[in-house]
């Protein structure tokens, strides 16, 4: 882990190093630096961002993590000082580690009429982050106990594969449900566990506050069960691919039609 953390910090500096080569005011310059572990926030992929704080009509207000005090009628206060704007953009973001009914809008009911977000009230259940036992049928697109990447429509693009699979196999085989077993949701736990434990020191505490890390504070087993597969992209669409390749839908309780192929 030390190891990791001084190839961490060498890659830092180097960016440290090129604010200060491309930002010709040291104060700004300083202020633009960051002092944290590279993937405890989003790496961002551009070339104009920093150049930008050398044009003219450009000022960095540094609240120094405070934030803004407040906003007036024709402007911000920050640190007692009212700077006059003609147009405010509230950056405010997007939900990602909130519950996954409440970014989808609605809860969902499964058998007996229990919601989901009931179900996962002490944490996900989930084979493969896409079918929870006791929702038939239901495939569930999300990064909860699932992959994700930063292009995240590649991810989606991949769920959206793998979930035709699955009803192509159905309907060749005369499949009118599918379900989760217990078992395997509790495999696909353990195996997530495992990836987690490996990378745990680059999200944890040791993270500024962000959705990495419950936005600094501490996670209970709840949030800990909400986590994605931290095997990498590539690794976990590899093992989708290869639970594909064997063809035999495990972990996935089938029930057939009357009149279904015997297969």
């Amino acid at each position: 882990m030390q190891l990791r953390a001084m190839a961490d910090f060498r890659k830092m500096e180097e960016i440290r190093a090129r604010v200060d080569t491309l930002v010709k005011d040291p104060a700004t310059a300083e202020a633009l630096k960051p002092y944290y572990y590279q993937l405890c926030k989003r790496p961002c992929f551009h070339d104009e961002y920093l150049d930008t704080f050398n044009r003219p009509n450009v000022q960095l207000v540094d609240t120094e993590g405070k934030g803004v005090e407040r906003i007036t009628p024709t402007g911000v206060v920050v640190k007692g000082k009212e700077y006059p704007v003609d147009c405010l953009i509230y950056a405010s973001g997007f939900e990602v580690s909130s519950e996954y009914t409440r970014r989808l809008g609605f809860d969902i009911r499964g058998r007996g009429g229990k919601s989901l977000r009931d179900s996962w009230a002490e944490g996900a259940q989930t084979l493969h982050g896409m079918h929870s036992r006791g929702y038939p049928n239901l495939l569930i697109f999300s990064t909860t106990q699932s992959g994700w990447a930063i292009n995240f429509v590649h991810i989606l693009d991949e769920q959206a594969r793998h979930a035709a699979y699955i009803i192509e196999q159905c309907r060749a085989r005369g499949v009118e449900t599918i379900e989760a077993t217990e078992q395997a949701q509790q495999q696909w736990w353990e195996t997530i566990l495992g990836t987690l434990a490996q990378g745990v020191a680059f999200g944890g505490p040791e993270c500024t506050p962000g959705y990495y890390n419950n936005e600094g504070a501490s996670f209970g087993p709840r949030e800990i069960r909400m986590a994605g597969y931290a095997g990498g992209t590539l690794e976990f669409l590899q093992l989708l691919h290869a639970w594909r390749e064997r063809g035999d839908l495990a972990g996935l309780e089938l029930t057939r039609g009357a009149s279904a192929p015997d297969r």
